[in-house]
Formats: structure tokens, sequence, C-alpha cells
């Protein structure tokens, strides 16, 4: 679902809870099955970078977002930089948001 409640979900995560970011760290925990939520961004190019997370995330029967800007995720998990995706392993306060 495409959803600007990804970035607060992720925010409230950094401050109260624990997030990993990046594709790679994303799809390593969905497999694992320490993942609470997902959020990954739609303007990844090439699409293929998180083409899989809403499947595997499916699969795993873990909340999955997606929001419009890497940037704006990236701004929202605390980072300087732009990143793809973004894991929650402990909710914290975003338990609610959810």
């Amino acid at each position: 679902m495409t959803d600007h409640k990804g970035y607060e979900i992720v925010e409230l995560a950094r401050k109260s809870g624990k997030i990993k970011k990046g594709t790679n760290e994303v799809t390593k925990l969905l497999e694992r099955g320490t993942a609470k939520a997902v959020v990954y961004a739609a303007d990844c190019n090439p699409k293929e970078i998180v083409m899989h997370l809403p499947l595997l995330a499916k699969e795993k029967d873990v909340p999955c977002f997606e929001v419009p800007s890497k940037e704006e995720l990236g701004a929202a998990a605390g980072l300087t930089k732009p990143t793809a995706a973004v894991v929650i392993t402990d909710l914290g306060e975003a338990k609610n948001a959810l």
C-alpha cells in the first residue's frame, strides 16, 4: 500500500524502537523472521531493487508500506542520504501507529 504513514512509523520506531536500513538488511531480516514492518521507496531506480520486498513481506505476514520518496525515507530513518528500504525490528511507539 502506498502511504505517507510509512514515514511516521519509521520515525517513531527510530526514536523508541529499532530499525535497520538498506534493501539487503530488510531482505535478510524478513527471511529470518525478525522483521515487524517494512517500508520501501517507490522511486528506486531500477525498480528491481525493492520489487521483491512486498512479496516477501506478504509471505512472512509482515506489514509493508510503500512511500513515494527515498530521500524522505532516509530522513525519516535519521540519515543524511536516501535509503531504498527500512525494516523495523522493534516497533516501540510505532506499535500504536500500525
